[in-house]
């Protein structure tokens, strides 16, 4: 009997043996199966898209649909600056998850966009984490109203840079850029072009043409000049082109003028009283979601 039983444990111990290296070998592959995966990406930072799936929720339209990536160790995330302050939180999963106590919610942090025309808004951004390049992944918001929706978001097309368009960061390096070459190019100084005062009332009548100095924005919108200046009846009505086609109307002393113009860069005829002298002008551009109105100082001079 105690051999029987002898010739029986010894499968009973080798089963128990191979059980325990395959339990081992599967906990080694869960452990595997954290660790992060292979972006396919070098470090560093890239422009890339990001699109949602939904109008309200979307990259800041100065921006043009970019946000930045930063790829560090493996991991990525990305940076976006969005329309508004209204999106309050952002989370990395759905809305069920973000509501429950202890969720890691992503604060926003505060961004200068530059729209075309110039015009500056602060609104809100956010850095987050990308679980993989083209492929849908969770993103919940909560805004103002403090209610979590649902959202799919992807990332891709990721180019090497370090600014997206629209951005403080591209703005300030454009404004570098050109910065010597507007010193003696179209729209200088206002306020050095500024000189004795030449009343046009006196002024023959006829047509002239003067260089326009424009001081107001951040400097990325400019006037054409020379420009025409035509007198008539002792009154000057200064033709001014915008490098945008973006602005619906200008103001002068209090007064409303509509472009002349319905396509190209939008074209305005407005008084002028004196040469050499400085005055304030209101245009209001349409090129973000919401218009507003910005105040230009220009300063005529006759072009010899």
């Amino acid at each position: 009997m105690s051999k029987r039983r002898f010739g029986l444990a010894i499968p009973v111990m080798v089963l128990g043996i191979l059980l325990a290296f395959g339990l081992a070998g599967c906990g080694s592959g869960t452990e595997e199966g954290t660790e992060t995966p292979d972006p396919g990406i070098a470090d560093g930072t890239y422009v890339a898209d990001f699109t949602t799936d939904s109008n309200m929720f979307h990259v800041n339209e100065a921006n043009e649909g970019k946000g930045l990536l930063t790829v560090k160790d493996g991991k990525m995330t990305i940076h976006v600056s969005l329309a508004s302050k209204k999106i309050t939180n952002l989370f990395p999963g759905t809305a069920e998850d973000a509501a429950k106590d202890g969720a890691q919610l992503i604060e926003p942090t505060k961004d200068k966009v530059v729209y075309s025309d110039g015009y500056e808004m602060e609104v809100y951004g956010f850095d987050i984490p990308v679980p993989a390049l083209d492929q849908e992944f969770d993103v919940a918001l909560i805004g103002t109203k403090g209610n979590w929706y649902d959202h799919k978001v992807t990332v891709s097309n990721p180019e090497p840079g370090d600014a997206v368009p629209g951005s403080a960061a591209a703005s300030d390096a454009k404004a570098e850029d050109g910065a010597e070459a507007e010193a003696g190019d179209e729209n200088a100084d206002a306020e050095s072009a500024a000189g004795e005062a030449k009343a046009v009332d006196a002024m023959e009548d006829g047509e002239y043409q003067v260089n326009i100095a424009m001081e107001g924005g951040t400097g990325r919108a400019s006037i054409d000049t020379p420009a025409k200046m035509k007198v008539e009846g002792g009154k000057g009505t200064l033709t001014v082109t915008w490098s945008s086609p973006n602005y619906d109307y200008m103001l002068v002393d209090g007064e409303k003028y509509e472009p002349v113009n319905r396509s190209g860069n939008s074209t305005f005829e407005i008084p002028v009283k004196n040469l050499n002298e400085a005055f304030k002008v209101i245009a209001d551009t349409t090129a973000m979601s919401k218009a507003h109105e910005i105040e230009y100082t220009l300063v005529c001079t006759l072009v010899e």
